[in-house]
């Protein structure tokens, strides 16, 4: 899970359906071919993380990837890599946070992530989102503190309400993203994720996890709100985006059996409409 996150991610789904590529279309062109370099990126080792191929061959594919990056950052990029060059050279974008996708994305590989400690999560979301963000806001241009704490506030919030969202579909692959302190406050001692899906206490662990992402968004929002409307317009949608999504899985409830959210086209238009037109 990552870029809509993350990149519909993350900040998937495919790129020309997602709030990534509409709040990516309004930016100049050296600017959006960034950032689809970064979602290619995230995309291709997502991609490892997620298949099912034997657990030796993915983590030996994602360390292909560190090699690349390494040798893209000590000048010899090899060819999957060769455009990026000119991207990291021009927005000043650093080898840790791509290194830091890949650890994200390999924290599912030796085996699924079940109901880790909230400080896991929180590295979790770190590298699978925030560290998206940190390249994202080289790429639009902010302040480099204000950069790092919208990353930090905007990713967090993005990956929390993908967890929240995907809770079924995460545990058809054997995952349960969903702190182990929560579950133990709600009574729930399994990490199976089948089981934990259908537990009838299962709101009392999410509903606070949503509340953290409120609080994220809330902060996301300060940060964007004293910097230049041109730099954060991308990120503004992308969190009114997921926001939405939020409101609807706390509108609908978190009780099994759980029907899928969608943010409708008009909510959709709406937002790109107000954050990047108006």
């Amino acid at each position: 899970m990552t870029l809509e996150a993350t990149a519909d991610a993350n900040y998937g789904t495919a790129a020309s359906g997602s709030s990534f590529y509409a709040a990516m279309r309004i930016l100049p062109r050296e600017q959006r071919e960034a950032m689809f370099q970064i979602y290619s990126f995230c995309r291709n080792v997502d991609d490892i993380a997620d298949s099912d191929g034997p657990r030796a061959e993915r983590l030996a594919a994602l360390q292909q990837w560190r090699d690349d990056v390494e040798a893209l950052y000590q000048g010899h990029p090899p060819a999957r890599l060769r455009d990026y060059a000119g991207t990291v050279a021009r927005f000043g974008l650093k080898r840790e946070d791509f290194l830091a996708i890949i650890d994200g994305m390999e924290m599912d590989v030796p085996a699924d992530i079940r109901a880790p400690d909230m400080a896991t999560l929180d590295l979790y979301c770190d590298r699978v989102a925030s560290a998206v963000g940190r390249l994202s806001v080289k790429v639009f241009g902010m302040p480099e503190d204000d950069g790092v704490l919208l990353a930090h506030h905007l990713g967090r919030a993005l990956q929390l309400t993908n967890i929240l969202r995907d809770i079924d579909e995460d545990a058809g692959l054997g995952r349960l993203y969903l702190p182990r302190e929560g579950l133990l406050l709600a009574g729930i001692t399994s990490d199976d994720p089948a089981k934990v899906a259908t537990e009838r206490t299962l709101p009392k662990v999410c509903l606070p996890l949503a509340e953290r992402a409120k609080r994220h968004f809330e902060q996301a929002d300060e940060v964007m709100k004293r910097n230049s409307r041109r730099a954060v317009r991308a990120p503004r949608i992308m969190g009114k985006y997921y926001r939405a999504v939020l409101d609807l899985l706390l509108a609908r409830g978190f009780a099994a059996p759980r029907q899928p959210v969608r943010v409708g086209k008009l909510a959709r238009i709406a937002i790109l409409l107000r954050y990047a037109i108006i």
